[in-house]
């Protein structure tokens, strides 16, 4: 399975179209537009996840449920695109569980790493 923001596709593709009417941007920036972000998250909790969260680093809240109505299972995997339009490859992941009880990842950078393991 591979999920993508939902609520933010459509800001992509203004940030995107937006992009092209720009100067050209510098090679810096061109890089961490076109990083790969996909992440391969790993559930080694020994319980099932009920909802994840992935926030940029300067963002202080928790945005949508990346899982939505899904849940990913102890041992189980799951492939998530952080490509939201954004340049920033620094996120915060987080793995809730059915009682409320949470693991918290902070700066993870999703445009070096091809996978995270939960715990």
């Amino acid at each position: 399975m591979s999920f993508q923001f939902k609520s933010l596709a459509l800001a992509a593709i203004a940030a995107t179209t937006l992009a092209a009417c720009q100067p050209t941007p510098t090679t810096t920036t061109t890089a961490v537009i076109a990083a790969n972000k996909n992440v391969l998250i790993r559930n080694n909790t020994g319980r099932t996840i009920w909802r994840f969260y992935g926030s940029p680093v300067n963002v202080n809240s928790w945005e949508e449920d990346i899982l939505g109505s899904e849940i990913l299972p102890a041992g189980r995997s799951i492939n998530i695109d952080f490509a939201d339009g954004r340049r920033i490859c620094n996120y915060d992941m987080r793995a809730e569980f059915q009682d409320g009880s949470s693991i918290v990842k902070h700066n993870i950078n999703v445009c070096r790493v091809s996978a995270v393991s939960f715990p």
